[in-house]
């Protein structure tokens, strides 16, 4: 693994300290390791999102109303 040296707001700090204390991870490193994979997560998330939404603007609109469009939904799912 990588090493890093950091600097972090006094409150930043603090907070990690406490997540350890609180037995919430086993080191600040850990935490941090943790919070960062969390952060990727939601970046794959949004850009997966945004994809999606592309693809449905890109699709066009329907002229169908909401309840034609519901009955198509209940349809296919056999509802």
């Amino acid at each position: 693994m990588a090493r890093q040296s950091i600097t972090l707001a006094n409150q930043n700090d603090e907070w990690l300290k406490q997540q350890v204390i609180n037995e919430e991870f086993t080191s600040k490193s850990e935490a941090v390791n943790y919070l960062i994979k969390q952060a990727r997560d939601r970046d794959e998330y949004v850009e997966y999102v945004r994809m999606k939404l592309d693809k449905a603007e890109r699709s066009g609109f329907s002229t169908k109303t909401k309840e034609e469009l519901l009955a198509e939904i209940k349809k296919k799912l056999n509802v």
